[in-house]
Protein backbone atom coordinates (compact mmCIF):
# COMPACT_ATOMS: atom_id res chain seq x y z
CA UNK A 1 0.00 0.00 0.00
CA UNK A 2 1.22 3.48 -0.84
CA UNK A 3 1.85 5.71 2.16
CA UNK A 4 2.64 9.41 2.13
CA UNK A 5 3.64 11.81 4.88
CA UNK A 6 2.27 15.30 4.47
CA UNK A 7 4.13 17.89 6.54
CA UNK A 8 1.94 20.96 6.81
CA UNK A 9 0.21 23.53 9.00
CA UNK A 10 -3.45 24.53 8.59
CA UNK A 11 -2.46 28.20 8.90
CA UNK A 12 0.28 28.00 6.27
CA UNK A 13 -1.01 29.78 3.16
CA UNK A 14 1.17 27.80 0.76
CA UNK A 15 -0.19 24.59 2.29
CA UNK A 16 -3.67 25.90 1.53
CA UNK A 17 -2.61 26.61 -2.03
CA UNK A 18 -1.05 23.19 -2.38
CA UNK A 19 -4.17 21.39 -1.11
CA UNK A 20 -5.84 21.46 -4.53
CA UNK A 21 -2.73 20.01 -6.19
CA UNK A 22 -2.42 17.31 -3.54
CA UNK A 23 -6.05 16.29 -4.04
CA UNK A 24 -5.42 16.01 -7.78
CA UNK A 25 -2.29 13.91 -7.20
CA UNK A 26 -4.16 11.51 -4.93
CA UNK A 27 -7.23 11.16 -7.16
CA UNK A 28 -5.99 7.99 -8.88
CA UNK A 29 -4.54 6.57 -5.64
CA UNK A 30 -7.74 5.88 -3.70
CA UNK A 31 -6.18 3.34 -1.34
CA UNK A 32 -3.12 5.41 -0.45
CA UNK A 33 -2.56 6.48 3.15
CA UNK A 34 -1.85 10.14 3.84
CA UNK A 35 -0.45 10.67 7.31
CA UNK A 36 -0.36 14.36 8.27
CA UNK A 37 2.54 15.59 10.38
CA UNK A 38 1.78 19.01 11.83
CA UNK A 39 4.40 21.66 11.27
CA UNK A 40 3.75 24.25 13.97
CA UNK A 41 4.42 27.23 11.69
CA UNK A 42 3.81 29.83 14.42
CA UNK A 43 3.03 27.53 17.31
CA UNK A 44 2.79 29.06 20.78
CA UNK A 45 3.07 32.59 19.41
CA UNK A 46 1.83 35.15 21.97
CA UNK A 47 2.37 38.44 20.14
CA UNK A 48 -0.57 40.41 18.79
CA UNK A 49 -0.36 40.80 15.04
CA UNK A 50 0.78 44.33 14.16
CA UNK A 51 0.17 46.26 10.96
CA UNK A 52 3.53 45.45 9.38
CA UNK A 53 3.13 41.71 10.04
CA UNK A 54 -0.41 41.82 8.70
CA UNK A 55 0.69 43.44 5.45
CA UNK A 56 3.53 40.95 5.04
CA UNK A 57 1.20 37.98 5.55
CA UNK A 58 -1.45 39.43 3.21
CA UNK A 59 1.18 39.84 0.50
CA UNK A 60 1.86 36.09 0.80
CA UNK A 61 -1.87 35.38 0.64
CA UNK A 62 -2.22 37.50 -2.48
CA UNK A 63 0.60 35.57 -4.14
CA UNK A 64 -0.90 32.19 -3.19
CA UNK A 65 -4.29 33.29 -4.50
CA UNK A 66 -2.76 34.27 -7.84
CA UNK A 67 -0.85 30.99 -8.18
CA UNK A 68 -3.51 28.58 -6.91
CA UNK A 69 -6.76 30.28 -7.88
CA UNK A 70 -8.24 29.41 -4.49
CA UNK A 71 -10.57 31.84 -2.69
CA UNK A 72 -9.20 34.11 0.03
CA UNK A 73 -11.10 36.39 2.40
CA UNK A 74 -8.49 38.98 3.29
CA UNK A 75 -10.44 40.20 6.35
CA UNK A 76 -9.40 37.22 8.44
CA UNK A 77 -6.53 39.13 10.03
CA UNK A 78 -8.56 42.26 10.82
CA UNK A 79 -9.74 41.10 14.24
CA UNK A 80 -8.53 43.34 17.05
CA UNK A 81 -5.89 41.68 19.19
CA UNK A 82 -5.49 38.76 16.80
CA UNK A 83 -2.63 36.42 17.74
CA UNK A 84 -1.36 34.25 14.88
CA UNK A 85 -0.86 31.11 16.97
CA UNK A 86 -1.06 27.96 14.84
CA UNK A 87 -0.90 25.48 17.73
CA UNK A 88 -4.68 25.24 18.32
CA UNK A 89 -5.39 24.51 14.63
CA UNK A 90 -2.62 21.90 14.55
CA UNK A 91 -3.95 20.36 17.76
CA UNK A 92 -7.45 20.16 16.26
CA UNK A 93 -6.03 18.04 13.43
CA UNK A 94 -4.24 15.82 15.94
CA UNK A 95 -7.50 15.43 17.90
CA UNK A 96 -9.31 14.50 14.69
CA UNK A 97 -6.58 11.99 13.94
CA UNK A 98 -7.02 10.40 17.37
CA UNK A 99 -10.79 10.17 16.99
CA UNK A 100 -10.64 8.73 13.47
CA UNK A 101 -7.82 6.21 13.96
CA UNK A 102 -10.13 3.39 12.77
CA UNK A 103 -11.19 5.34 9.68
CA UNK A 104 -9.35 5.99 6.39
CA UNK A 105 -6.66 8.66 6.64
CA UNK A 106 -8.53 10.63 3.98
CA UNK A 107 -11.03 11.59 6.69
CA UNK A 108 -8.34 13.35 8.71
CA UNK A 109 -7.23 15.16 5.57
CA UNK A 110 -10.82 16.36 5.05
CA UNK A 111 -10.77 17.81 8.56
CA UNK A 112 -7.46 19.52 7.78
CA UNK A 113 -8.91 21.01 4.60
CA UNK A 114 -12.04 22.17 6.41
CA UNK A 115 -9.90 24.15 8.85
CA UNK A 116 -7.95 25.69 5.99
CA UNK A 117 -11.11 26.68 4.12
CA UNK A 118 -12.66 28.19 7.24
CA UNK A 119 -9.61 30.37 7.85
CA UNK A 120 -8.67 31.47 4.35
CA UNK A 121 -11.99 31.50 2.49
CA UNK A 122 -14.40 32.31 5.34
CA UNK A 123 -12.19 34.41 7.66
CA UNK A 124 -13.14 32.35 10.71
CA UNK A 125 -10.97 32.65 13.81
CA UNK A 126 -9.33 29.23 13.99
CA UNK A 127 -7.25 30.19 17.00
CA UNK A 128 -10.51 29.72 18.95
CA UNK A 129 -10.86 26.14 20.21
CA UNK A 130 -14.66 26.15 20.10
CA UNK A 131 -14.69 27.43 16.51
CA UNK A 132 -12.21 24.71 15.57
CA UNK A 133 -14.32 22.05 17.23
CA UNK A 134 -17.41 23.10 15.28
CA UNK A 135 -15.51 23.11 11.99
CA UNK A 136 -13.92 19.70 12.50
CA UNK A 137 -17.02 18.00 13.90
CA UNK A 138 -19.05 19.16 10.89
CA UNK A 139 -16.34 17.85 8.53
CA UNK A 140 -16.08 14.49 10.30
CA UNK A 141 -19.83 13.94 10.43
CA UNK A 142 -20.10 14.83 6.75
CA UNK A 143 -17.33 12.36 5.90
CA UNK A 144 -18.86 9.66 8.10
CA UNK A 145 -22.39 10.47 6.89
CA UNK A 146 -23.57 10.36 10.48
CA UNK A 147 -23.82 12.39 13.68
CA UNK A 148 -21.22 10.28 15.49
CA UNK A 149 -19.09 13.25 16.48
CA UNK A 150 -20.16 16.13 18.72
CA UNK A 151 -18.53 19.40 19.71
CA UNK A 152 -18.36 18.74 23.45
CA UNK A 153 -16.62 15.37 23.06
CA UNK A 154 -14.25 16.77 20.45
CA UNK A 155 -13.32 19.65 22.72
CA UNK A 156 -12.64 17.18 25.51
CA UNK A 157 -10.19 15.30 23.29
CA UNK A 158 -8.69 18.46 21.84
CA UNK A 159 -7.97 20.05 25.23
CA UNK A 160 -6.68 16.87 26.87
CA UNK A 161 -3.11 17.05 28.12
CA UNK A 162 -2.12 13.99 26.07
CA UNK A 163 -3.36 15.64 22.85
CA UNK A 164 -1.36 18.76 23.61
CA UNK A 165 1.72 16.64 24.20
CA UNK A 166 1.16 14.64 21.01
CA UNK A 167 0.89 17.90 19.08
CA UNK A 168 4.17 19.08 20.59
CA UNK A 169 5.74 15.80 19.50
CA UNK A 170 4.71 16.53 15.92
CA UNK A 171 6.57 19.84 16.07
CA UNK A 172 9.63 18.20 17.60
CA UNK A 173 9.67 15.55 14.88
CA UNK A 174 9.70 18.25 12.22
CA UNK A 175 12.66 19.87 13.94
CA UNK A 176 14.54 16.57 14.08
CA UNK A 177 13.97 16.11 10.36
CA UNK A 178 15.36 19.58 9.77
CA UNK A 179 12.29 20.77 7.87
CA UNK A 180 11.99 24.55 8.00
CA UNK A 181 9.25 25.26 5.46
CA UNK A 182 5.88 23.83 4.44
CA UNK A 183 4.28 22.06 2.69
CA UNK A 184 6.41 18.94 2.25
CA UNK A 185 5.19 15.68 0.74
CA UNK A 186 7.16 12.50 1.42
CA UNK A 187 6.75 8.97 0.12
CA UNK A 188 7.27 6.28 2.73
CA UNK A 189 9.17 3.21 1.53
CA UNK A 190 11.09 0.39 3.18
CA UNK A 191 14.40 2.11 2.49
CA UNK A 192 13.24 5.38 4.03
CA UNK A 193 11.49 8.63 3.14
CA UNK A 194 11.60 10.08 -0.38
CA UNK A 195 10.90 13.74 -1.07
CA UNK A 196 8.18 14.32 -3.65
CA UNK A 197 7.79 18.05 -3.13
CA UNK A 198 9.09 20.80 -0.87
CA UNK A 199 7.08 23.99 -0.95
CA UNK A 200 4.20 24.67 -3.30
CA UNK A 201 4.21 22.46 -6.40
CA UNK A 202 1.79 21.62 -9.17
CA UNK A 203 0.29 18.14 -9.35
CA UNK A 204 2.27 17.40 -12.53
CA UNK A 205 5.58 18.09 -10.78
CA UNK A 206 4.68 15.88 -7.83
CA UNK A 207 3.57 13.11 -10.19
CA UNK A 208 6.82 13.40 -12.16
CA UNK A 209 8.87 13.00 -8.97
CA UNK A 210 6.73 10.06 -7.92
CA UNK A 211 7.10 8.32 -11.27
CA UNK A 212 10.88 8.79 -11.14
CA UNK A 213 10.91 6.46 -8.15
CA UNK A 214 9.03 3.81 -10.14
CA UNK A 215 10.64 3.80 -13.60
CA UNK A 216 8.84 1.59 -16.10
Amino acid sequence: MLKFLYVADPMCSWCYGFSKELVRFLENKPNAELDIVLGGLRAYNTEVLDADQREMILSHWDRVQQVSGLPFNMTGLDKSGFIYDTEPACRAVVAAKILTEDMPTSVNFLAFQAIQHAFYAEAQDITDEHVLAEIVVEALNRADRSFTFDVASFLETMTDVSTKEETRMHFQQIQRWGIRGFPVLLLVQEDGLHMLSSGYAKCEEVAKNFEALFPS
